[in-house]
């Protein structure tokens, strides 16, 4: 007769525990008034498995910033494979923020308010021009696809608009601010494309 092994859960590892620690901790609050006991005390690791795994508090700030950017990345990509049209997809950007500003909890862009609390030439602040230059670089293949005249130019406004509805959605608007930035982005790829034809 066969018996049943029970599987214990797997336990999650420090690195994984502090950085999920770090993500509500530093997103509720700020990456430099949240303190690093408070990080070890929600992970639930000793203060050398900080130091073991990341060495410092700014180096856990920085893998914070990466794993809020790898899932921003992932979110936005798989919002955009839905789209059937360049256009559809330069506008599912802002459908995907609008799905971010609509769950509990949202408290503007983990980049912009870190990027204000960081000294140019830090790590911390180079990740969070790496976030921008990122999204920049998506707008402007997305405005090349969707055939605007000065695929640049509108990359620089639609940076604007993004940047201008996370705070508007953070400062009490919430997910309207995504609608009506993707209306105002509508606007002007319309008259972006137009001056193409």
């Amino acid at each position: 007769m066969e018996t049943k092994q029970s599987v214990a859960p797997e336990r999650r590892s420090a690195r994984d525990r502090l950085l999920a620690a770090a993500d509500e901790l530093f997103y509720e609050g700020s990456i430099h008034t949240v303190g690093i006991e408070r990080v070890i005390e929600r992970a639930g690791v000793a203060k050398a498995s900080l130091y073991d795994t990341f060495g410092s508090k700014e180096a856990l700030i920085r893998a914070y910033l990466e794993a809020r950017q790898a899932a921003r990345k992932a979110r936005i990509s798989a919002r955009l494979a839905t789209c059937a049209t360049p256009r559809d997809r330069l506008l599912g950007v802002f459908d995907a923020m609008e799905d971010v500003m609509a769950a509990p909890g949202f408290r503007g862009c983990a980049f912009n308010r870190a990027a204000a609390e960081s000294k140019p030439g830090t790590p911390v602040k180079s990740v969070c021009d790496d976030a921008r230059r990122w999204m920049r670089d998506l707008f402007t293949g997305l405005a090349r696809d969707a055939g605007a005249a000065d695929p640049d130019h509108l990359a620089s406004q639609l940076v604007l608009l993004y940047d201008g509805a996370s705070v508007s959605g953070q400062l009490g608007a919430g997910s309207s601010a995504a609608v009506a930035a993707r209306e105002m982005a509508a606007l002007l790829l319309d008259a972006a494309t137009a001056k193409a034809a």
